[in-house]
């Protein structure tokens, strides 16, 4: 068709009916492309954040252990049951554990020493279970005001007699959804010493084991993320201070 004379070109409101179309589906397209990248970003995101903290706790775990500090204090929140009968400062239980470290989450190496108390506790609307650490300041007074006694039966084993530790908010959550927890102590027989040691599943004297396995499980198996795994620790104490030493 022939312009006519002095007549400008333009376009037709079908053309721009189409155009406005044309770039309206060009820019849901790079919305939806923008959301599923934004979305797969964030659920890699959130698998390695799950990553780093199911490695971080187990690196925790081993440098609390390893942090152990050997003391003995005089037991003073037993009264005059105490007698003033020292302690070693170590409780060693299936789901409980205290000791004092040199390593903290918050100070690493770096830090004063903190009594720690691991233990479990039900998790989320009682399904599984977690673990958590409190850390507490050390002063060997506050400390020993935590011992409330001695075992004097078979049951007990005449082990130390702790309080039993509460979570609260200041609690560190070391690891979550898990299927159980559970704590044990590689251990030299008291009667005789020259068998090799055995795990069990508390600490059968007033002392330090040899090594802390932390047993773990998670509540719902998922192979394409790190799962918790047992940590296994060594307990290193080269002089024992409830003997007194002679200086030459």
């Amino acid at each position: 068709m022939k312009r006519r004379a002095g007549t400008t070109a333009g376009v037709t409101l079908m053309e721009v009916m189409i155009a406005v179309t044309l770039l309206s589906l060009l820019t849901v397209g790079m919305a939806i492309a923008m959301r599923v990248g934004l979305n797969a970003y964030a659920k890699t995101d959130a698998r390695l954040m799950v990553n780093r903290r199911v490695a971080g706790a187990q690196r925790v775990l081993e440098q609390e252990l390893e942090g152990l500090m050997p003391l003995v204090l005089p037991c003073l929140g037993a009264g005059d049951a105490g007698g003033g009968q020292k302690f070693a400062m170590f409780q060693g239980e299936a789901q409980v554990m205290r000791l004092v470290s040199t390593f903290s989450l918050q100070q690493g190496w770096r830090g004063q020493p903190l009594l720690l108390e691991l233990f479990v506790i039900p998790g989320a609307d009682d399904r599984g279970v977690r673990l958590v650490v409190n850390e507490l300041p050390y002063h060997p007074i506050a400390v020993g005001r935590m011992c409330t006694g001695f075992g004097q039966d078979v049951s007990d084993l005449g082990l130390t007699r702790f309080p039993p530790p509460q979570a609260g908010e200041g609690s560190f959550v070391l690891a979550d959804k898990l299927a159980y927890c559970r704590f044990s102590y590689l251990q030299l027989s008291k009667a005789d010493p020259t068998l090799p040691p055995v795990w069990l599943p508390m600490v059968a004297f007033q002392g330090w084991p040899q090594a802390v396995r932390v047993e773990m499980a998670p509540l719902e198996a998922d192979p394409s993320s790190l799962q918790p795994i047992s940590v296994t620790a060594p307990i290193r104490v080269h002089r024992a201070p409830e003997i007194p030493y002679g200086d030459y």
